[in-house]
């Protein structure tokens, strides 16, 4: 097959493994992935593309345990950021999450599950639809996609699910307040034998006067018991509202 063909195969989407961007159309990946032009059609889907140090993913270099790496995402030096996007190049299921910081920094913490050593990366875009991009490698022994959870061999889950915790605190800053979550879920990938899929896949943030204030898409590398942090640009008690894929729903009030 001729190169010319080829690279019309691949603007179509006909190439095994997906649509992907043509090399020339993307910038040079600092990660040096393997699997970088799958990520870029994937996600990007032709849309403007930069590396940008303002935005920044902070993780151990090294997973202690797969089932429960702690990442913080930021791309606080950017304006208007409408969307943040996680990525792990190398999971078998590799978004772990979307948000949208409507009346929030753009910054988030939480924790995952990583089947082997990837990069991690975030995408932050902004209101003129360029994606920022931000990354680092994790080292990982793996197996935390296809582990079963702990509460999937655990009955007390049942009596718990979706379960809110939370507290609130001012920002050092005095900018707004910080919410810190925590829901109990088993969060199963679906790739554990006989165990199928059953994860939370949204969680809306509100204040006092029903102004949604956050959105976040959760997918399945999500940690067991989701624990999240958010910046939040407002004072005041936060409403918390969400649901799992199996139509099961949460909703709590966090006051300060």
């Amino acid at each position: 097959m001729t190169k010319p063909l080829l690279q019309v195969l691949a603007w179509l989407g006909l190439v095994a493994g997906g649509p992907v961007l043509a090399a020339a159309e993307l910038p040079a990946d600092p990660l040096n992935s393997p699997a970088w032009s799958t990520i870029a059609g994937r996600y990007f889907k032709g849309q403007p593309v930069v590396f940008d140090a303002r935005v920044k993913v902070t993780a151990p270099a090294s997973a202690e345990d797969p089932l429960d790496v702690p990442v913080q995402i930021s791309a606080d030096g950017l304006a208007d950021v409408q969307e943040m996007l996680v990525v792990a190049d190398l999971n078998p299921i590799q978004k772990i999450l979307s948000y949208e910081p409507l009346r929030a920094q753009p910054s988030l913490a939480f924790r995952f599950k990583v089947e082997q050593s990837t990069p991690i990366r975030v995408a932050a875009r902004t209101r003129d639809g360029v994606w920022h991009l931000g990354g680092v490698w994790l080292s990982a022994a793996g197996g935390g996609c296809t582990t079963p959870s702990y509460g999937s061999a655990d009955p007390v889950w049942q009596t718990r699910l979706n379960e809110v915790r939370g507290r609130l605190w001012p920002a050092e800053d005095h900018s707004g307040q910080r919410l810190r979550l925590r829901v109990i879920h088993p969060m199963d990938t679906g790739l554990a034998n006989g165990i199928p899929a059953f994860y939370i896949d949204r969680i809306v943030l509100s204040d006092a006067k029903g102004v949604t204030l956050a959105r976040l898409n959760t997918f399945e590398p999500i940690a067991e018991n989701p624990v999240l942090s958010f910046d939040l640009k407002c004072s005041g008690a936060v409403q918390v509202s969400g649901g799992d894929i199996q139509g099961n729903r949460f909703s709590a009030e966090i006051t300060p």
